[in-house]
């Protein structure tokens, strides 16, 4: 007679240590063999991927990957400006250290920048639609000013009337903005916890069920800004305090994302200690399906690079200690 231990059930067929369950309700994306599939990509096999254009590539240390950010962003204003042609590119706000290196680069460099045109990529609204102003302390406005512009010899920064940002007052014309000038060179940008490119959710995606190619024609709005992008930002911008993050934004959409010439992304998500809040989502926009449950995934279909600070691509694990 067979004997098992106390308690177990000899005809359940569960695996010791298996515990099977739905995700929660308030997350778009709801593939679970998918998500187990990124989740066991090792960081030796991150960097591999079936589109050649689509490149990965991963920076272990922090100071490398803030000056390599702060060289792309010089070597392609300077390129423009050699040429006598406008450079046009789509700003993230966050990570931040890279534009106090750029811009200490174009001042040594005496680089002028005046062909450059700015163009953010989001910013805060309250319940209503109204955009932070300016001299907010949390707006994108303020943080890309004073850690950017601002930096920059007056003689050498753009003029103020390049320097573009989606307030409420823009948006509606923000797209053609754009495209007048003949689209972005380039557009930078991270990946949000819930998968968002700029502040286009994840949630957006369910208004489309499935039809990607109209989703790849959506462009700037205000959105309700998802839980998990509260979560995200509370941790890295407003102290944890939850209470402090606006509840809304308006973001540029995938059209201006996939209509720049070049992509250029860079996922930092690491708070020390070796947690990492963007491991997961990480794996899951470059090596997931592409879908407008995760907005990030489109990327893998375009030319661009992809870049990961060195704890962000370490695999991902369960840590209870």
């Amino acid at each position: 007679m067979n004997q098992t231990s106390a308690g177990a059930n000899p005809d359940s067929g569960a695996k010791t240590g298996q515990f099977e369950y739905a995700l929660a309700s308030f997350i778009p994306f709801r593939d679970l063999d998918a998500a187990r599939r990124v989740r066991a990509i090792t960081k030796a096999d991150f960097t591999r991927h079936r589109n050649p254009e689509f490149k990965i590539r991963i920076i272990e240390e922090a100071n490398d990957f803030y000056l390599e950010f702060a060289l792309d962003i010089v070597r392609r204003i300077q390129e423009k400006r050699e040429r006598g042609e406008k450079f046009i590119g789509i700003f993230p706000v966050g990570p931040m250290p890279q534009y106090r290196l750029a811009a200490r680069m174009i001042n040594e460099l005496r680089l002028s920048c005046r062909h450059v045109h700015s163009f953010n990529m989001d910013e805060y609204a309250d319940e209503n639609g109204n955009t932070a102003p300016p001299d907010w302390e949390g707006s994108f406005q303020k943080a890309m000013m004073d850690n950017f512009f601002s930096q920059i010899a007056p003689d050498l920064r753009p003029a103020d009337s390049q320097i573009h940002f989606p307030t409420r007052q823009c948006l509606p014309d923000y797209q053609s903005m754009i495209e007048d000038l003949g689209g972005a060179d380039v557009c930078y940008g991270g990946i949000g916890w819930c998968g968002h490119i700029a502040f286009w959710e994840a949630h957006l995606g369910l208004e489309f069920g499935g039809d990607l190619k109209a989703f790849k024609q959506a462009g700037p709005r205000l959105v309700e800004l998802h839980p998990m992008t509260i979560m995200q930002n509370a941790l890295h911008s407003f102290g944890g305090d939850w209470s402090w993050v606006p509840p809304k934004a308006n973001t540029i959409g995938p059209r201006q994302i996939l209509g720049a010439r070049h992509r250029s992304f860079w996922l930092d998500g690491y708070l020390g200690g070796g947690v990492s809040w963007q491991r997961f989502i990480a794996r899951l926009v470059a090596h997931g399906p592409v879908t407008p449950l995760v907005p990030g995934s489109i990327l893998q279909e375009a030319p661009g690079s992809y870049a990961v600070l060195g704890p962000v691509a370490e695999e991902v694990r369960i840590r209870m200690a």
